[in-house]
């Protein structure tokens, strides 16, 4: 949790003490589409500083939002990945990223950046469950070097990356 509290006995506040700090959500975003390394969180997250995102890691594994493991060999790359408990952000994230897109502007500004964890919010939180009842395709997006392999299956979708 933040050094800094808003110390109410409320849901929301404890919620906003543990993932209400800038770059949290988002660093939480990219989680969302599988296993990320260190790198591929600095890439996915222009702006955020190396300081920051390893402070703002630390305080989510504390948290047991996600775990930082050893990939086995011959990778032995270290990866952050949600837990359970950071799983469950997943609903909350896709109607907050439904309510923000009210906001979005109409055309892309070139300074505006879409990376593969917006792609990911995206497709999940305006895909239609009922418009795909029956379905079962799969898709794989590529945005610049990353890939995005999107799961249809009777009503239900599964957006990972790799």
């Amino acid at each position: 949790m933040s050094n800094r509290s808003y110390n109410q006995y409320c849901g929301l506040a404890y919620a906003l003490d543990i993932v209400g700090e800038r770059w949290t959500l988002l660093i939480i975003r990219e989680l969302m589409a599988g296993p990320r390394r260190f790198t591929d969180l600095m890439s996915g997250l222009p702006g955020i500083s190396t300081n920051l995102l390893t402070e703002r890691l630390k305080s989510l594994e504390q948290q047991d939002i996600l775990i930082r493991r050893t990939l086995p060999p011959p990778a032995g790359s270290i990866v952050y990945e949600l837990t359970p408990v950071g799983l469950a952000l997943e609903k909350t994230l896709l109607e907050f990223g439904k309510w923000g897109s009210q906001f979005v502007p109409p055309s892309m500004d070139d300074a505006l950046l879409l990376n593969v964890g917006s792609y990911a919010l995206t497709l999940k939180t305006f895909f239609r469950s009922e418009q795909a009842q029956g379905l079962d395709e799969t898709y794989e997006l590529r945005v610049d070097h990353e890939v995005l392999h999107v799961r249809i299956h009777d009503g239900q979708v599964d957006v990972q990356q790799g």
